[in-house]
């Protein structure tokens, strides 16, 4: 199997993955809207390796329904989080059964649960721990290429200490978040240190990627950030809200019968392919992003966030545009 990192053209622009947010319905909304570009790689949520090694068949279900994905997602890459290598191993073993073109170790999420795990941030305290858990996906998914996505550290930046550790276990690409787990978003991104992630790569002589994230407004904003840092990609987060077209470049989406037409059609997806295990309140957090910036916004707004599910929620679209 072709790693398809590798024929990626650089830079190259990712989508980022989100908690409750790029899930089945909104990645297809914005790989349908992101032609003909589109990303060049879209993640899944992260998704628990030893829920889905250890969950009873209920609980696995539900963690199943999270790598639903769609051919025109591709090239698409399962995140997985946990601190036991067997427990890797056997997600990515997973992925590949389920035909992802990629595995990833999330070392980045700062969710309080998931660090008391051992996994996540966490990780960046533990690098060791970390190199083995992507030799353990390689292990599992030996046909498919391992990536990371990782912070600058902990409570203090140790990139030069962290990195040439990851760099021996021979990532595809290592996304590096370019804070701190203490910064959070508290800060601004520090792109200079992707800048160093790149030339410590090259001083090891590896050939992992290098992709760097953090604050990233949109493509414009990508390319010079990855012409100053010199990374091989850029990773595109919070910028995707409201703006599934977001990697299309174009202008055609900007106006607000397009907006709340794909509003309408994003929330009836959500209820569609997840609304009996997820609850829709998830859904209100795209309505902020969505309706925003102009005439009668705010109003709309607090009215769809009070709907209930996707008839109310096109009832109130189409009373607004009939207005």
């Amino acid at each position: 199997m072709k790693n398809f990192w590798e024929t990626l053209p650089k830079p190259f622009f990712a989508l980022a993955p989100l908690a409750d947010v790029t899930d089945a319905a909104f990645r297809r909304v914005i790989a349908k809207y992101s032609k003909p570009a589109g990303p060049a790689v879209i993640y899944t949520e992260f998704v628990s390796a030893d829920g889905l090694a250890l969950a009873p068949e209920e609980g696995r279900a539900k963690l199943m329904r999270d790598l639903v994905f769609s051919e025109e997602e591709r090239p698409i890459v399962a995140q997985f989080f946990t601190a036991i290598p067997e427990h890797m191993e056997k997600a990515a073993a997973l992925a590949a059964k389920l035909g992802f073109d990629g595995v990833d170790l999330n070392m980045g999420c700062p969710d309080r649960t998931i660090e008391k795990q051992g996994a996540g941030a966490k990780l960046t305290l533990n690098p060791k721990l970390a190199r083995e858990l992507i030799a353990a996906a390689k292990c599992g998914a030996p046909g498919l290429p391992v990536s990371v996505k990782t912070r600058l550290g902990y409570n203090k930046d140790v990139l030069e200490e962290l990195l040439p550790v990851l760099l021996e276990a021979e990532p595809a690409a290592v996304v590096l978040h370019a804070r701190t787990r203490k910064e959070m978003s508290k800060v601004d991104a520090h792109w200079d240190r992707v800048k160093r992630a790149v030339e410590i790569r090259n001083e090891k002589g590896s050939k992992t990627l290098i992709v760097g994230n953090g604050d990233v407004k949109d493509l414009t904003d990508a390319r010079q950030k990855a012409e100053e840092s010199d990374a091989d990609g850029v990773m595109l987060g919070r910028a995707i809200f409201g703006r599934p077209w977001l990697f299309s470049n174009s202008q055609e989406y900007e106006n607000i019968l397009t907006k709340l037409r794909i509003l309408v059609e994003h929330t009836k997806l959500f209820e569609e392919l997840l609304g009996d295990i997820k609850n829709f309140a998830i859904m209100k957090k795209h309505f902020k992003a969505y309706v925003e910036g102009f005439p009668g916004a705010k109003e709309l707004r607090v009215k769809l966030m009070e709907a209930e599910n996707a008839a109310e929620v096109e009832g109130l679209v189409e009373e607004f545009l009939k207005s």
